[in-house]
């Protein structure tokens, strides 16, 4: 006979002990929660435990319509803050892209791309983020007097929150009025109706679409200026591809190159920024 080698078999074994094993915990995670059960309900008391169960149950189902309004008036002021602090925190950016300059500065350089025929160059990303760099700068001015004349002094307890937002909102209004043109405010303060008043008691909801607006007209006499040039090399390319027969050729195959080398060779970039940095005041 034979010896049989002790390996021949050792599948059955290794199922039958990894059977064994799984039904043990299957046993044990068994006992575990039956005993978690008999832990929360108590053998003594199954009346309320089924109410208790009852209530659990019409608890995870209900389903309600409408609003549960605070009854302490205290509470709805605090409701009311909250919601407004969330609304200004919405219309921040807004605010802060329409009272400064930042309104003129991506109107001229929008302006300036299209005059050079570029269509995602420089990226939309650059142009808002020198725009917006542009802006901290040119306004550092205003806020150094508002953090100065307001924020210090309320910090420091000096004044009360309304003091602080009549200087604060003083300083803005004479940056906006300076840079604003008369005709354009004088055409709000008629739509409303004021009649003649003093610069001094102007309000804001007539300065502010004086300033847009005059800002609009300024960007865009800035880039209509921008494009003459740009214009006038679209128009000597075209007229030599004309007289030359070269019908074919695109003109902005052409001018393109043209106007990025007359572009760089009198230092565009530095140009318009001193110009817009100069059209504030600065």
């Amino acid at each position: 006979m034979t010896a049989q080698h002790p390996s021949q078999h050792p599948a059955p074994t290794r199922q039958r002990g990894l059977l064994r094993r799984l039904l043990g915990l299957v046993l044990l995670v068994g006992l575990l929660l039956g005993g978690l059960e008999a832990q929360e309900q108590p053998i003594g008391d199954p009346p309320q435990a089924e109410d208790n169960a009852t209530q659990a149950s019409s608890q995870g189902f209900n389903f309600n319509i409408g609003m549960n309004l605070p009854q302490k008036p205290q509470e709805v002021d605090v409701a009311i803050r909250i919601v407004f602090l969330i609304t200004m925190l919405t219309l921040a950016p807004s605010l802060i892209l329409l009272l400064t300059c930042f309104t003129r500065i991506i109107i001229v350089f929008s302006f300036l791309r299209n005059a050079l025929s570029l269509q995602g160059v420089p990226a939309n990303q650059l142009m808002i983020g020198f725009a917006l760099f542009m802006t901290f700068f040119i306004m550092a001015p205003v806020y150094n007097d508002i953090d100065r004349d307001a924020i210090q002094p309320y910090k420091a307890k000096q004044i009360t929150s309304v003091e602080a937002y009549d200087r604060a909102k003083n300083r803005m209004k004479e940056f906006m009025l300076r840079q604003a043109r008369p005709k354009d405010v004088e055409f709000f303060v008629a739509l409303g109706n004021m009649g003649p008043t003093e610069v001094d008691d102007l309000p804001m909801s007539v300065v502010i679409p004086g300033f847009i607006l005059s800002e609009l007209r300024t960007g865009f006499q800035m880039g209509f200026l921008l494009f003459i040039p740009f214009i006038l090399i679209d128009f000597v390319v075209a007229i030599v591809l004309m007289s030359l027969g070269l019908l074919f050729l695109p003109p902005v195959t052409i001018s393109l190159p043209l106007k990025i080398l007359l572009f760089v060779l009198v230092d565009g970039w530095t140009l318009v920024v001193r110009s817009l940095a100069l059209s504030f005041q600065m």
